[in-house]
């Protein structure tokens, strides 16, 4: 088997030995040297040679929350991203590529009524104009309400006297008449009517996903509820080979599927492991789902929604636990978090799991004394830096000042112990994991506001940046004697980047570039030059 030697200006190992080098030497996919040039060529000697030139390397980046199939969605569909009206999604809505639709079904993703002047929830009436008699269902940015036509309602049977589901909302008018945005378990009672996308729907979407998270330097990503259909389709793909990023997928615990799971328990191949598990606690900040102890600052009266009762997040959790899985949960709002942190401790204590590193996923919003308790308890706290700069211009308005001190807290998070896993959330924002570096070490958004950072003491530093979307995930995924360094006898994943993430300044990563991502020693992108 032939050895490659990549040559880079800096190469970061993350080894505390040895935490630099200008040379890296890889054989049948494991890391086989690494040192100085003259070092490396003495060991490896009448090998191929490839000259990153000023290129920085640096371990594997992993994105530790993210959705594959939910990212191929958006990218195939219509995109509502950044539209700053409802007429221009309407415009973006009369140009839908044929991919946009799954049956009848026209789908779009990414709308954000905070971007639109007033920033008030759109109607149905706006889409029935258009669109009659074609049912039309646009997933909000967060993927925690959606949009819908009187077409889609019909489908689904929701009219003026179909109850709020529980854990859901039903947006009404002042006649009790649905407006077309559903929350949370709402979005469900409409789904459940839409056809499921066919097996080459599916396929196209994964391995669009697929090859955009390795054009942006991602070895591997950590799927945040997936599928049956997703993880068979990934399954034939790990067993033929074809697999060519590092998947961690998470079990989607919410609906039926869960059954099928926890019957097959815990599962691993050459690229795709399943040995976790997804719940929801409650829904986003943004729709006003994140369940909270007071009431939302521009809302008076409401709290947000859990998703389940209380019981049954237990009675969940515990079956999973049982059964060898860690458990990840879903908690934005702060008395979502204290439900979560109250499962997780006293169910891995009755089942004797805490060494299953149960997750909290997005850890948003905590109480100090729940900041110390999950740190206490050495929990993963998988974060995700590029929400705040994303909701940093309309939080307060939901939270007030005092709630956002224990808000997108990562440094908080770290000094009491969590382990931190830095991810995107994708499709929710970008999979740009050079954002993610940017935002966590900056808290600013890319046109460097505001000015000093946004509660700049949260932030990290360029190292714990970088070894929260490598180390992070690795601990995370229990992969860390495998990954997340580049020293001998570790997993050849490394990515080269255009400028140095960990001692040049912040700045430079927003208009930073992936130069090359290799995942088992395999190129599975290359810039062009």
């Amino acid at each position: 088997m032939e050895t490659t030697v990549y040559l880079a200006e800096r190469i970061w190992t993350l080894d505390a030995e040895r935490p630099w080098a200008q040379a890296l030497a890889v054989r049948s996919g494991r890391v086989v040297a690494v040192g100085t040039r003259e070092e490396v060529r003495s060991l490896v000697q009448g090998t191929r040679e490839v000259d990153l030139g000023t290129a920085t390397v640096v371990p594997g980046l992993v994105d530790a929350h993210a959705h594959l199939h939910g990212l191929g969605r958006a990218l195939t569909t219509v995109r509502l991203e950044e539209a700053p009206s409802v007429e221009v999604v309407l415009l973006r809505l009369a140009q839908a590529p044929a991919s946009s639709f799954q049956g009848d079904w026209l789908l779009g993703r990414g709308w954000d009524q905070n971007e639109w002047p007033g920033g008030a929830f759109p109607e149905r009436m706006e889409l029935d104009a258009r669109f009659p008699s074609t049912p039309v269902f646009l997933t909000r940015v967060d993927h925690h309400a959606a949009w819908v036509n009187g077409e889609a309602l019909r489908r689904a049977g929701i009219s003026k006297d179909t109850p709020d589901p529980e854990g859901g909302r039903i947006l009404r008018d002042e006649r009790g008449e649905p407006t077309g945005v559903l929350v949370d378990n709402a979005m469900d009672v409409v789904a459940a009517a839409m056809p499921p996308p066919t097996r080459a729907q599916l396929e196209t979407r994964l391995r669009a996903a697929l090859e955009r998270c390795a054009h942006v330097g991602l070895t591997g990503v950590h799927d945040a509820g997936m599928d049956l259909d997703a993880f068979r389709v990934l399954q034939t793909w790990d067993a033929e080979g074809s697999l060519p990023l590092r998947i961690y997928a998470m079990a989607a615990g919410q609906g039926e599927e869960r059954h099928a799971y926890l019957e097959q328990g815990p599962w691993s191949g050459r690229m795709l492991t399943m040995r976790a598990v997804k719940f929801l606690a409650d829904g986003a900040l943004g729709s006003r789902g994140a369940a909270l102890h007071e009431d939302y600052c521009d809302e008076p009266g409401q709290r947000g929604l859990l998703l389940m009762p209380a019981e049954e997040l237990h009675a969940r959790a515990r079956a999973f636990m049982s059964r060898g899985f860690q458990v990840c949960i879903h908690a934005i709002g702060d008395r979502a978090n204290t439900l979560v942190l109250d499962v997780l401790l006293r169910e891995s204590e009755a089942t004797g799991t805490r060494a299953l590193r149960h997750r909290v996923e997005h850890a948003q919003i905590l109480r100090r004394e729940d900041i110390l308790r999950l740190g206490a308890a050495g929990l993963v706290a998988s974060v995700q830096p590029t929400h705040a700069t994303s909701d940093m211009p309309w939080a307060e308005t939901r939270l007030g000042r005092e709630r956002l001190k224990g808000a997108y807290a990562w440094r908080s998070l770290k000094d009491a112990g969590a382990n931190l896993a830095l991810g995107s959330d994708f499709p929710i924002e970008n999979p740009d994991v050079l954002a993610g570096l940017y935002a966590a070490r900056s808290r600013r958004d890319s046109s460097g506001r505001p000015e000093g950072g946004w509660f700049p003491e949260e932030a990290l530093t360029g190292l714990e940046a970088l070894e929260g979307f490598t180390l992070g995930p690795a601990w995370a995924s229990f992969d860390e004697t495998r990954r997340g360094r580049l020293v001998p006898g570790q997993d050849a994943d490394f990515v080269a980047l255009s400028v140095d993430p960990v001692e040049g300044p912040a700045e430079v990563l927003v208009g930073a570039r992936v130069l090359a991502t290799v995942v088992a020693g395999v190129e599975v992108f290359r810039a062009s030059p």
